[in-house]
């Protein structure tokens, strides 16, 4: 990465993912019974921690989980340290706490402010390699029973006449933020079915078939919020593996100030200045989860604001 670029939660590119080793079955066992080798295990999607700390386990300890986990997937090199994953969901988790000596489980979005980058984006992989192979036990061709392949980055179908080979999905969405055309500077923010009365944020949705990311966002903020926008800029992205997301983050300009949500998606949208969106989060309200790209491009467009305050006229 440069210095000059932000890593969002639950990304960075900190691991050695060794593609090339996947199907070498010999090197890996040999990296797996080796000391310096560390299992992270985990249970139905959550860390198994000892205060906030997520369990790395090695030698005999790490030979016992493997052996009582329905699967063992290779994540790759840290430090130069080969780190597997291991799902123990099948146990209860009395049992899987105690297998792992660990002293509770939790989800790593609990975990927010309290692991460093890195190891936040360590799990999120594990996790979201992991849900997908309990989630891709069987073939959707034929029905048939799927084997773990390629140190768990494939699944291919046990019967000889189809022999579907599957690889993890990933489910791109977009995230925008919405601004209104002149001065002064405004965001659209919207309030979604389900949430709180008071509970606004970006707008998002998932990318369909045939779609470029950019008709993407002109199609959701057309559909949920009645407003049709230009300029549409790529901001960044996000690993979203809860259970397969990809964010990919925008912001486009409205052509008019009009809003019309759906009422089924959307129950509210409103433009927010940079001075109400300041008064909104002082008392109380979230500016998106922290560890989200929407966190990210809403606290950027108020960090321009001030930039643009403080500078001379």
């Amino acid at each position: 990465m440069r210095e000059d670029e932000v890593a969002l939660a639950y990304g960075g590119g900190w691991v050695d993912r060794a593609g090339a080793l996947r199907a070498d079955p010999d090197r890996l066992a040999t990296l797996l019974g080796a000391a310096a080798a560390r299992v992270l295990p985990l249970w139905q999607d959550r860390c198994l921690v000892n205060d906030v700390v997520p369990v790395r386990l090695s030698g005999e300890v790490a030979a016992r989980v493997r052996a009582a986990a329905a699967e063992t997937v290779f994540l790759g090199f840290v430090a130069g340290q080969a780190v597997f994953a291991v799902d123990l969901s099948e146990l209860t988790e009395d049992a899987a706490l105690a297998a792992a000596g660990a002293t509770r489980v939790v989800d790593v979005r609990g975990l927010v402010g309290r692991l460093g980058p890195a190891e936040a984006a360590l799990q999120a992989y594990a996790r979201g390699l992991l849900h997908w192979h309990r989630q891709q036990r069987y073939c959707g061709t034929c029905g048939g029973a799927t084997s773990v392949q390629d140190a768990g980055h494939a699944r291919r179908c046990a019967e000889p006449n189809c022999a579907r080979l599957y690889f993890p999905r990933i489910e791109p969405a977009i995230i925008v933020l919405v601004e209104a055309a002149g001065s002064p500077g405004r965001c659209l923010l919207a309030r979604h079915a389900g949430a709180a009365e008071d509970a606004f944020s970006t707008l998002a949705g998932f990318v369909e078939v045939g779609e470029t990311l950019e008709d993407a966002v002109r199609r959701e903020v057309a559909e949920e919020a009645g407003v049709v926008v230009t300029d549409v800029a790529y901001q960044g992205s996000q690993a979203w593996p809860f259970p397969a997301g990809l964010m990919v983050g925008f912001r486009a300009v409205a052509e008019s100030d009009e809003i019309r949500v759906d009422g089924v998606e959307l129950l509210e949208g409103r433009w927010f200045t940079r001075a109400e969106l300041r008064q909104w989060a002082a008392v109380g309200h979230r500016l998106g989860r922290p560890d989200s790209i929407g966190h990210h491009l809403l606290s950027g467009w108020l960090a321009e604001g001030e930039a643009a305050g403080s500078a001379p006229r």
